[in-house]
Formats: structure tokens, C-alpha cells, sequence
């Protein structure tokens, strides 16, 4: 690498761009505007056929790696057998520490994550002046970054969520968290879950809340005082730990109180039949309709026709769950009052009574009184609305919360920052 040029971030991430990880593009747009140059290695090509607006406005190299052994097997070996030439020692060391993880959890995906940083490293980072890799989910793209910091001598950090932290082997994630320079999660109910695994070790573990851009969030009804039928709203991708069965059976009793309303369900996911099946079988298909996967600005529109927000978080059977679902930042924002459960880490947004309503899980009577007080009680929606408004406003602003993440980024890489240059010392040719 010469001389004189910036430093690279290299984003490790599972898929580029998701619709439903807008807070990932979000972040790096902020952070090329505070003058970093970003380069994305995805690990999986886009699995909807449109993106957010916000996205064609990020100007940072994409390079999508090989995604399966078997589809890409002599790409794959070719640059791995070519950088085990090269860098033996280095080769050996990423190596030997594969066989370990895979002795572990016996899965294939170890080998595969090996392959792939091993064509990142041979392949795309001669030239590129990357200095740092850095990976959004604990899981899959921190191994790519793990394996890929063994391989080129670079540093890695990562970024934990949500079923990344809560599915993932606690002695893999605890060995990822010792080797990484840093790692930054978006909860303080996370945070306190990475330091126990971590066995409260000396790595830096940073709670940097996911926000939202609050300058695109204008509610043109805000302060008006809803009448039936009301419009409740559902924002979530269709899997288990959304809980949308509670809230179906909620919507359900709400119905049998003689509450006038329409509920539409925005999303998709593996449990869409169960859920339409369970609409139907509820009796509730002629007021209740899904919509399948929005761009962002259509999802905007339906915010600012709701008089409700409402989701049945819950832990899942496999130990998945929320964190802050960034639907409900979005909600409270746009004037639309929020019915969720205490689990995981909502209680930090939405404080019951305050800010919004919270119930137990997995009980839709509950769910349904909060529901009612929350369209009916115009002086409880008076109090919670603007309450709301402030938390997300203070707490929960992008371009507050990317200020911490630049912080944590100049204190953990100092070679990472937006006026760095490249040192020749960090090119593979001297790995």
C-alpha cells in the first residue's frame, strides 16, 4: 500500500443492503458524513429486490464474498491454498484455531467463515488500505472478522444485537470478545449479558443505543384525538420472538369488547402461513391485513395514519429475542403511542405508564386492556405522547448516538480515524 492515502473501515455483515437492518445503513451513512471511508464485505447478496432510499446514498465499496463451499469451492481455495504459501505461520495460527471452534459446536459454517476471510484477506485487501475490520452481529460476520484479523494481522471489533448474542455458543462468543479490540453492543441489557459471559474480562464492552434519524419522523396528526374504527399497527419480521400470536389473540378479545378497529401487519418472515392461518382462524380476516415488506417511506405513511403500535415481544425457544426494536423508537417519534412486553431490553425505551404501555408476555388479556386504555384514555395518551417523544428525541438521536461510536472507534483503533493514512507496514505483503 502507498503512502498518503486514508485509512479503511472494512464492514464485515451478513447481507447488503436488508430492509430490515436499516439502523446498519443508517450508521454507515453517518459515519462516511463524519469523513470515514467504509468498505462492505457482505457476506450474502440482497434478499429483497428494493432497498431504502437512504441507501443509495452511501457511497462505499461493496465486495460480496463467495457465499457457499460448494458453489465457489475453487474460488474459494485458490487464494486460501495461495495465502497459506505466503503466510504459513499466519495460515497455520487462523487454522488451528478453525479446528478448536469447530471441535466445539461440530459445524461447518467454522470452515466456511475460514475460507471466506482467507479470500478477503488474499483476494480484496491488497490495495484497498483497509486498517480495521469491523463486523455488525456477533455470529457469522465476526467469525469472517475474527479469522480475517488472524490471517492479515489487522484488529477486529464487532458489533452484538440481539439472537446473535442469545444463540450463539457462550465459549465461542467469550473467545471472540477476548481476541476482539473492542466490542459495542445496543443495550444495557446486552451489555450486562456480554460481561457476564466475558466473565467481566478486561475487553471494552460499549452500549451505543440503535437511533433513528428524528428529522424524517413528522407526524401530521400529532395531538389529534382518534375515533373508531382506530388503525392499529404491526412492524416486525414474522418469527417467533415477535410474539405476533399474542397480539393476534389480544386484537381478538379486543373485538369481543366491541372496540371498532383495523390492524395491519407489515413484514414477512418464516412464520408467515402460521400467522395467516392463525388471523383466519381468529375470525379477524376482515379487519386485519398484511402487507408483506415496505421500503421505509411507505412504512412512514402507515405511522402517520395509526392511532396504535403494538408488538408481543417474547423470548423464543431457541433463547432468541428482542432487544429495542427500532419500530418502536420510530413509532414514539411519530406521535403513535406503543403497547409492548416487559422482555430484554424494552423497558429502556418504553417505561409503562410514561412512555408507553408494557404487559407480560405471551398474555393478550392484558395486552388487550393496555390496548384499549391507549386508544380510549385521551388524557393517558396525552401524557405518554409527548413523554415519548422526548425519550426517543434525547436518548435515542443518530446523530447524537454516532458521536459515541466515532468516540469508541478514535479510542479502540487509533489508526482508524477520518484524517489516518495507510502505513506500508499493513500491507499482506508484511503480514
Amino acid at each position: 500500500m502507498s503512502h498518503g492515502r486514508k485509512s479503511v473501515l472494512g464492514l464485515v455483515l451478513k447481507g447488503y443492503p436488508r430492509i430490515s437492518e436499516t439502523f446498519i445503513s443508517n450508521e454507515i451513512l453517518l459515519l462516511e458524513e463524519a469523513g470515514y471511508t467504509i468498505h462492505i464485505f457482505s457476506m450474502r447478496h440482497p434478499r429483497e429486490p428494493f432497498s431504502h432510499k437512504s441507501v443509495k446514498n452511501i457511497q462505499a465499496r461493496i465486495t460480496y464474498l463467495p457465499q457457499t463451499i460448494f458453489e465457489d469451492f475453487f474460488r474459494l481455495m485458490r487464494h486460501n491454498v495461495q495465502l497459506a504459501l505466503l503466510k504459513p505461520r499466519r495460515y497455520g495460527n487462523a487454522l488451528g484455531l478453525a479446528f478448536k471452534r469447530f471441535l466445539r459446536t461440530r459445524k461447518s459454517a467454522t470452515i466456511k467463515h475460514l475460507l471466506q476471510a482467507g479470500y478477503l484477506v488474499h483476494g480484496v485487501l491488497p490495495g484497498n488500505h483497509i486498517v480495521h475490520f469491523h463486523a455488525h452481529f456477533a455470529h457469522s460476520p465476526s467469525s469472517v472478522a475474527m479469522f480475517a484479523s488472524r490471517l492479515s494481522g489487522l484488529d477486529f471489533s464487532f458489533t452484538a444485537h440481539a439472537k446473535d448474542i442469545y444463540t450463539s455458543n457462550p465459549e465461542q462468543l467469550r473467545e471472540k470478545i477476548a481476541m476482539a479490540r473492542f466490542v459495542v453492543t445496543c443495550t444495557e441489557y446486552n451489555k450486562r449479558h456480554l460481561m457476564k459471559i466475558a466473565k467481566n474480562g478486561d475487553r471494552p464492552v460499549s452500549r451505543i443505543y440503535h437511533g433513528i434519524d428524528v428529522t424524517l419522523f413528522k407526524p401530521s396528526r400529532l395531538g389529534s384525538v382518534p375515533s373508531a374504527p382506530y388503525h392499529i399497527l404491526s412492524v416486525a419480521r414474522l418469527v417467533p420472538k415477535k410474539g405476533l400470536p399474542t397480539v393476534y389473540k389480544a386484537l381478538h378479545a379486543l373485538r369481543q369488547q366491541g372496540i371498532d378497529f383495523r390492524h395491519t401487519l407489515i413484514g414477512d418472515g418464516d412464520d408467515r402461513e402460521r400467522i395467516l392461518d392463525l388471523i383466519r382462524d381468529l375470525g379477524l380476516s376482515d379487519i386485519c391485513q398484511w402487507q408483506g415488506t415496505l421500503p421505509h417511506e411507505k412504512v412512514l405513511a402507515y405511522y402517520d395514519t395509526s392511532d396504535l403500535f403494538v408488538l408481543g415481544c417474547e423470548k423464543a425457544a431457541n433463547g432468541d429475542r428482542d432487544g429495542i426494536p427500532n419500530v418502536f423508537i420510530e413509532s414514539m417519534a411519530m406521535g403513535v403511542p406503543v403497547v409492548g412486553t416487559h422482555i430484554s431490553a424494552i423497558p429502556e425505551l418504553v417505561i409503562d405508564g410514561i412512555t408507553g404501555r408494557l404487559v407480560p408476555p405471551g398474555q393478550p388479556e392484558k395486552m388487550a386492556g393496555a390496548m384499549r386504555e391507549l386508544l380510549t384514555d385521551a388524557a393517558l395518551r396525552g401524557k405518554i405522547i409527548p413523554a415519548a417523544r422526548q425519550r426517543v428525541s434525547q436518548a435515542f438521536d443518530n446523530r447524537r448516538l454516532i458521536r459515541d461510536l466515532i468516540k469508541v472507534y478514535q479510542e479502540g483503533q487509533p489508526k482508524l480515524n477520518t484524517k489516518g493514512h495507510v502505513n506500508d507496514r499493513l500491507s499482506i505483503n508484511n503480514c
